[in-house]
Formats: C-alpha cells, sequence, structure tokens
C-alpha cells in the first residue's frame, strides 16, 4: 500500500555502498531524521555518509501525516507537572526552532508548505483542555480554547495553536536529499565498535549516528525498556469535508484530520503494535456513517516509537557511548523531533554546545509508569507459546489479520506471511 505521498512524488535514487569507506560521520537510516542530518552536516562542512537498508523515506516518514506543530497533544501538563517550567518551556523552544527552520527551508522548495492552525480536542474531558490551557499559559506561550469545531460529531472542544504549517513530506525530502552522499540498499547487519559491517564492504567512521527509526543495538542505552510502537492507520478520502485546520484527539485512539489538496487525510484505528485494534475497518466504519459520498483514494498505515514520558531520545547512545548517537521515540511527532534532532546531532559531532541538549537525554530517568508496562509486555511475550517468534529478542509473534503480517508486541518488529523484516529493531527476517 502506498500512501498518499508516495503516490503524488517520485524520490531520487541512490547507489549502492560496496567498496569499504572511511568517513568522520556514519548516519545508519535514510528517514526524515537521517536525511536532515546529514543535509546539515554537510551545510557545516562535515565528511559524513549515510547508509539506508532499503530506499530512502520507505517507512514512517512516507506513512506521516505532515504536520509541522510545536503542539503535541496535551504535553505541557504533563512536562510542567513532572520536570518544571523552565523544562516545558525548553521543550517548547526547541520544537519552536525546528518550526523555524522548516519555515525557512520550505521557503525554497516546491512541497505544498502551507500554514494551518493545529487543534487537539477531547470527546469528553473538557477539564484535560483546560489544565492544558492553563499550563501553557504558565510557561508564557498563548494558546486558544476552541468550543465548536468543523468536525462531524460532538466535542468538548479543543486547544488550539495558531499559524502552525502541513506539508508534502517526500517532496521536501527530494529537494533536501539531492547532492547528499545517500547510500541504498546498504544493510548494516553489525557494528564492530565505530565499524558498519554491511553485505559488501566495511565503513569506519569517528562518529556513528543511528536514526533507524527503533535503534537496533541492544548492547547499549536499554531501548528495548524505554520503547514502544504504535500503528496507526490512515486514508486518503474524494468527496469529504474540507476541516480548514488540523485536528488530532488527545487520546492514543481517537481520530486525526487534515486536508492535502482536494482529499481529507483521515487517522485513527491506532493500537500497540502486536495487539488487536479498530485499523481501517474502525476508519471505514466511521466513514460510512459520517461521509457516506467519500470515495477512498489510497489507504495505508504508519509506525510510531514511543518513549517513556512522550519526549524523544537525542543524543549519546547511552551515557558510556561518547561517539555513537541515536535519535528515536518521537511519539507521532516527527516532523519536529526530525528537526530539531538532525541539528542536535550536528552540533554534539561537531562538539559544539545546544541549549536544548539536556531535554532530550537519551540518559535521562526511567522510572516512569510506562517502563512497567513495558516489562509487563514484553515477559509476558516471551512466556506466550508460539511456534512463532521474533529474532530481535525472541518474543511471540502475533498474526496481524488487517496487514498480514506477523507483529510483535515486545518492541514492534513486524514481518510479512513468510517471515521476511518489515520494520525493526529486528535485525534479520524469521526463519518461517
Amino acid at each position: 500500500m502506498e500512501s498518499i505521498w508516495q503516490k503524488d512524488s517520485k524520490l531520487p535514487s541512490f547507489p549502492q555502498q560496496r567498496e569499504n569507506k572511511k568517513t568522520d560521520v556514519l548516519i545508519i537510516g535514510g528517514g526524515i531524521a537521517g536525511i536532515l542530518t546529514a543535509y546539515f552536516l554537510k551545510q557545516n562542512h562535515v565528511d559524513c555518509m549515510l547508509v539506508e537498508k532499503g530506499r530512502i523515506c520507505n517507512g514512517t516518514t512516507a506513512g506521516t501525516t505532515a504536520k509541522i506543530t510545536v503542539q503535541h497533544g496535551l504535553l505541557y501538563h504533563r512536562l510542567l507537572r513532572g520536570y518544571g517550567a523552565e523544562y516545558a518551556q525548553k521543550y517548547l523552544q526547541a520544537n519552536q526552532h525546528a518550526f523555524t527552520c522548516y519555515e525557512m527551508l520550505c521557503k525554497k522548495i516546491d512541497c505544498d508548505y502551507e500554514y494551518q492552525d493545529n487543534y487537539v480536542y477531547a470527546v469528553h474531558d473538557r477539564k484535560k483542555l483546560e489544565q492544558e490551557l492553563a499550563a501553557i499559559e504558565k510557561i508564557g506561550y498563548h494558546a486558544a480554547f476552541c468550543e465548536h469545531l468543523p468536525l462531524p460529531f460532538c466535542t468538548a472542544g479543543a486547544v488550539k495553536f495558531s499559524h502552525q504549517a502541513q506539508f508534502h513530506p517526500l517532496k521536501f525530502i527530494a529537494a533536501i536529499a539531492e547532492g547528499l552522499p545517500i547510500y541504498e540498499n546498504t544493510f548494516v547487519k553489525q557494528m564492530r565498535g565505530n565499524t558498519a559491517i554491511t553485505d559488501f564492504a566495511e565503513i569506519t567512521a569517528k562518529h556513528v549516528i543511528v536514526t533507524t527509526h527503533f535503534p537496533f543495538l541492544n548492547k547499549h542505552g536499554s531501548y528495548f525498556l524505554k520503547l514502544y510502537q504504535h500503528r496507526s492507520y490512515m486514508m486518503a478520502l474524494e468527496h469529504a469535508q474540507n476541516v480548514n485546520g488540523m485536528y488530532v484527539d488527545e487520546s492514543k485512539t481517537g481520530l486525526s484530520f487534515r486536508n492535502y489538496k482536494n482529499y481529507l487525510l483521515l487517522g485513527g484505528g491506532g493500537h500497540r503494535t502486536g495487539k488487536t485494534g479498530g485499523n481501517w475497518t474502525e476508519l471505514r466504519h466511521f466513514v460510512k456513517q459520517h461521509y457516506p459520498q467519500a470515495k477512498e483514494h489510497c489507504v495505508w498505515a504508519a509506525q510510531d516509537c514511543m518513549s517513556l514520558d512522550a519526549i524523544p531520545y537525542i543524543g549519546h547512545y547511552s551515557s558510556r557511548t561518547t561517539q555513537l548517537y541515536t535519535a528515536s521515540g518521537f511519539n507521532k511527532w516527527g516532523m519536529t523531533g526530525a528537526m530539531l534532532s538532525a541539528q542536535l546531532l550536528c552540533d554534539l559531532v561537531q562538539g559544539k554546545k545546544n541549549d536544548f541538549s539536556d531535554v532530550f537525554n537519551p540518559s535521562r530517568g526511567i522510572l516512569k509508569p510506562q517502563l512497567f508496562v513495558n516489562g509487563f509486555e514484553t515477559v509476558k511475550n516471551l512466556l506466550s507459546f508460539s511456534g512463532k517468534r521474533c529474532p530481535h529478542l525472541g518474543c511471540a509473534l502475533k498474526w496481524n489479520p488487517a496487514e498480514h503480517s506477523w507483529d510483535c508486541a515486545c518492541h514492534g518488529s513486524r514481518f510479512d506471511q513468510n517471515g521476511n523484516l518489515l520494520n525493526n529493531p529486528a535485525n534479520g527476517d524469521c526463519n518461517f
């Protein structure tokens, strides 16, 4: 299944790396985070190269709803309560800086960039919205409360951030990637220190940046405890509604709305990878009820890495890896997350100070409620009876009838019906 972005654009092709090579910075992973990192490193005249196991931006980047916003659900109340006002302000400022960078770059690129207001709505709980508004005001930002929304169902209102943006991510990438040292179909099978071993070559670097969505190295950082993955489902509809904005439910299981050209992009049916969820069945039921004249143009799915505290992990892979870095756990807000991670990582490998590095430090404390949920799911699936096991850490695989795939509820690896790898952190196929 192709997303609307894949149907509406074509990315450039890049060669395979087949010769041994040395470089200052090796980036592993060719999504938007990796490509932006390579872009800014080249802008700073840093010798670098990027390798991708398949085609660039063929995963989460292709499946995004492509909203560029500093409003990430009802997050600021959580940050204020858990970390204090200064921390929440720095998180906001980091994302504002990322937004500005997009704004500057997109002025030079034909990528359907346009300003839109962003809304986080609640179906029933108005109190959550009021708490978020109070938190936003406390950290010095202005938001508005909206009573009435142009959605086909009743809500308790929404928190509105004005002057946010949306764009076409693959048109943007096609322009950004031009001239970068990118190598496709170059699969890193293992790391030996700072040397990446591929099928045909070895690449040695002074610094290694892992932007593979879910970090694939298990030895450092305990990401198998700090991350889980969440599936979400999208469809592009003809003859539906112009909602004149970007809308997302504060609940992970709610619906999202935005327009692209003459299409309504509807998202929902989400669930933890390896669990049962609504998928496209839920979306089609909603469309039948609220948009009976609509026609499906295309459908697709995406997978997001979720951190313990809803804040991305960007920086040193662990406290003991001074030349190994990662960016992951964008929690469905990968557009601003990718941009700020690219700039933060660019600073780190050059030894430059970055005012926001402490906010996103991957080695921050992990004693969060989600840690125990992740631990329980891992133990449960390790002990579950199944003839099909994930090669990542041996968890039981569950059949996903909607997508005809075998999914791991522990860490989100996915395989097709023949055992071929679809999503990491597994680093190879299953032998069914």
